[in-house]
């Protein structure tokens, strides 16, 4: 118990001094999130509202993969973008395997789904409404989707914290494509667990302190934007 208060003591440390190792890794895990989710969003975003907004043969099916992907297992995507990016794959000549690019892409994959399954819940409810207004001023789907992706921009902000919360949280696809290697690839989730298996508990503790204060502050903006978003909706 006492070796668990001191650790405890030494992790608050180590937060509160801005310890530089501390630092290092939690701006690399947030600058590969926030690109992803950055990514994801240029791809997931326009699927889910083009779905919202369409309707053509096959298109249930795409919406029953896009909430199956949701729960597509991070390890698995980490191996597809390890044999897509290793030597023998066929963007191996890239070099871009045991990279933060690499990882960026992994957690791109894995959160893409996502964002356009919860775009396309969010969107559809709104087109529902607009619809008519929209087709009465000739609107087709090409001038509808930016349309309803500015008009629904709040309640997309909560799918898009929804996505940056999974992928900061994620561990076993940037584990596999990344490599953990200390000073390059190793962010947080990876530290906590490489550094819990080491016994280093102060510094486990410390990462999954500012972990979870991220990913509190992330469901706070979350939950600030739905009301306002639904007092703009009055």
């Amino acid at each position: 118990m006492d070796d668990l208060t001191s650790a405890f003591g030494q992790a608050l440390g180590l937060v509160a001094g801005g310890d530089a190792d501390l630092a290092k890794i939690v701006l690399l895990s947030l600058r590969v999130s926030l690109t992803a989710v950055a990514l994801a969003a240029l791809v997931g975003l326009p699927l889910g509202a083009l779905l919202a907004v369409t309707r053509f043969p096959g298109r249930g099916g795409l919406v029953v993969a896009l909430n199956a992907l949701m729960g597509l297992p991070p390890v698995v995507a980490g191996l597809l973008i390890y044999l897509l990016l290793s030597r023998s794959g066929p963007l191996g000549a890239l070099g871009l395997l045991f990279t933060p690019t690499a990882m960026v892409i992994a957690q791109a994959l894995l959160i893409a789904p996502i964002l356009a399954a919860l775009a396309r819940q969010v969107l559809e409810a709104m087109w529902e409404e607009y619809a008519e207004q929209l087709r009465s001023f000739g609107a087709g789907p090409a001038r509808a989707v930016p349309t309803l992706l500015w008009d629904g921009r709040f309640a997309l902000l909560t799918v898009l914290l929804a996505g940056f919360g999974r992928a900061s949280a994620e561990v076993g696809a940037v584990m596999i494509v990344g490599g953990n290697i200390e000073g390059f690839t190793r962010v947080m989730t990876t530290a906590i667990a490489l550094e819990t298996s080491k016994g280093d508990l102060p510094l486990a503790l410390a990462l999954g302190l500012v972990l979870m204060a991220i990913v509190l502050t992330v469901n706070a903006l979350a939950q600030t934007l739905r009301d306002l978003a639904a007092r703009q909706a009055g």
